[in-house]
């Protein structure tokens, strides 16, 4: 089964408009310096914070709807190579070797997840491709979302956040038009929006301030393992065996990068 592109753009208009209506409300009740906040919000890292959630919530809902999700999990594994590569571009940052060796181990773990199919290979292929590309800029938002928050601990995460994701939730229902948006399993996007996805968002750009973005997109590996499991049990989409060993190939080649660079900041700092 898979979703038409007009059901990612009704993905979109539910998620974004029922995540930003949370977490705008929650800083309205909770926000101290309201005034600041505001200004923040129409500064440029502020602006940068929510065209990233934009981006990212659009993206994302997009390629889910085109694409078998375990390639679309598999390119938004890689925020910890593209945080690496945004620090070098941005900062000057110097990016090692080792950085460059997981950038093409994960590229080549994409391509065998995309090159592979059962049935209908070629349409499969090229939806799958289509999937890598929108996770992989998924995961380039999410990456240049988590170095801003820390570069800028003032930025109020809930107001940010929730305007980026309220503006593709607007973006998402022009597209699709009222008429549509009854169509599908509402509940389901409704507690994605309400719940999942405020709660989910503000833990992992929270902890960005705590720790390096590496460490946070660490925990994010554990969506790409345990993703595709739960699309295969909850809808019956079975990764194919390419998807599975790309899949692989990708988790163990960023997860290596993760260890071995964290074990290189603790010798430093000793």
């Amino acid at each position: 089964m898979r979703l038409s592109q007009m059901d990612g753009f009704q993905m979109t208009a539910w998620r974004g408009l029922l995540m930003g209506a949370v977490m705008i409300a929650l800083w309205a009740c909770f926000g101290r310096d309201r005034g600041g906040d505001m200004r923040h919000l129409f500064s440029k890292p502020g602006a940068v914070i929510v065209a990233c959630q934009f981006f990212n919530s659009l993206l994302f809902c997009l390629a889910i709807a085109v694409a078998p999700v375990a390639v679309v999990l598999f390119g938004l594994a890689t925020v910890p190579v593209c945080a690496a590569v945004l620090a070098w571009l941005i900062s000057g940052e110097p990016t090692r070797a080792a950085t460059w060796l997981t950038i093409a181990a994960v590229i080549t773990g994409i391509l065998i997840a995309v090159t592979g199919g059962e049935g209908d290979e070629l349409r499969l292929n090229l939806h799958a491709l289509i999937g890598a590309g929108l996770g992989l800029g998924v995961a380039l938002a999410l990456a240049l979302n988590f170095v801003v928050l820390r570069a800028r601990p003032q930025l109020p995460i809930l107001l940010v956040i929730g305007a980026g994701a309220l503006l593709a939730g607007v973006f998402g229902l022009i597209v699709t038009g009222p008429a549509r948006m009854l169509d599908g399993q509402v509940w389901a996007m409704a507690v994605t929006g309400m719940l999942v996805l405020p709660l989910s968002f503000f833990l992992l750009s929270l902890a960005s301030r705590y720790t390096h973005a590496s460490n946070v997109s660490l925990l994010m590996l554990l969506e790409t393992v345990l993703g595709p499991l739960w699309v295969w049990f909850g809808v019956g989409e079975k990764p194919t065996l390419a998807m599975l060993v790309g899949g692989v190939i990708v988790v163990s080649s960023l997860a290596l990068y993760i260890l071995l660079t964290g074990r290189s900041r603790r010798r430093c700092l000793t």
